[in-house]
Order: C-alpha cells, then structure tokens, then sequence
C-alpha cells in the first residue's frame, strides 16, 4: 500500500475538486512531506498516475497566467472513492502497517463513521494481542531475555512495540468512543 496514494486521494475528497498545487500545499501543511515520502514530484506523479488509472477525474481549467499548461483539477471518480476507502480501512485495521501509513490513516480518519473506525481499530487491537501471544508462546517458560544477550534484546524490542502500539490504539478507541473528532455522518 502507498502512503502518497491514500494521502492524495484524501486530500482530493476533502476539497472535493482540487488542483496539484492545492493538494501539494495540504499535504505540506500537514507536515506529510516531514514523515511520508510526500514530495512534490510524488504528489504530482501520483495524482497523473491515478488519473490514469481512473481513479481521478481531470478537468482542464483556466490557462496558466506564466504561459504554460492550462491547470487541472481532480475530482474522485466511484473507483477512486472505493480505493481510498479501501485503502484508509487497511492501513487502519491492520496490525503493522508501516508508521507513515498508520499515520495518513489516523489523519483521514474522520472520513469514516465513528462505530466503522472504532470497528476498524478493534480489530488491529485484536491482531496486535495476537502477535503479541505468538510471540510469547515461542518462549520457554520462566525465560530471562536479559539472559539471551542481543537474541534477547530484539524479543524485547518486538514485545515493547506490540505493547506500546497495543497501548496507543486502545487510548485511540477510548477517545473516538468518548466522542473525540468530527466523524463522517456527523454535523
């Protein structure tokens, strides 16, 4: 999955119709060029390559003042719509997703329902407990990773990062339940 792909598209369905510049200047404001590889020419790249694909609509407006191209603007197409909801569900139920993409997610989040993300998020809560109990069946009884030298420590690294993401997705559960953001549906 590709996290410029969900980025752009989110920002195209947020403005409902957007030039590149636009959709390039949101994405800097949400500082994604800082923690995804959301750079202009990956942006621009991404927001033609979809619009080949028909996930993009374009339409040509007014004519460059610099005497260049005319501007074009993007508009979701239904199979874009369906991509990025696709996408936004994967990157938000899975169990590791890459933190970039994790990150584009919860940032789009509230393009979902409040029972659908709860739902979403539950179910990564679940697969991490899962993860986390394949770890730990793997590991004798009594075990001392001290013990284990730098074998020991890398258990530990999986361990502490099953817990801590375990810990941030239920603190993000709590919140949504508790009414935090604006979701889809809501006024």
């Amino acid at each position: 999955m590709n996290t410029v792909r969900l980025l752009v598209l989110g920002a195209v369905k947020r403005r409902d119709r957007a030039h590149g510049y636009q959709v390039r200047a949101d994405l800097e404001s949400w500082g994604a060029h800082e923690w995804a590889s959301a750079k202009s020419g990956s942006i621009y790249h991404a927001l033609k390559a979809m619009a080949g694909e028909g996930l993009l609509l374009v339409h040509e407006t007014t004519p460059s003042t610099a005497g260049g191209p005319p501007r074009m603007e993007y508009e979701l197409t239904a199979d874009g719509e369906h991509a990025y909801l696709k996408m936004l569900r994967a990157a938000l139920s899975h169990r590791d997703p890459r933190l970039d993409l994790l990150a584009a997610a919860v940032g789009l989040i509230d393009d979902l329902s409040r029972d659908e993300a709860v739902g979403l998020l539950r179910q990564r809560a679940s697969s991490m407990a899962q993860w986390r109990a394949s770890i730990t069946g793997q590991l004798p009884e009594g075990a001392d990773l001290d013990a284990w030298g730098p074998v020991g420590e890398v258990v530990g690294l999986w361990l502490h990062t099953a817990d801590s993401r375990a810990a941030w997705t239920n603190r993000l559960i709590d919140r949504l339940e508790a009414g935090a953001f604006t979701m889809d549906g809501e006024n």
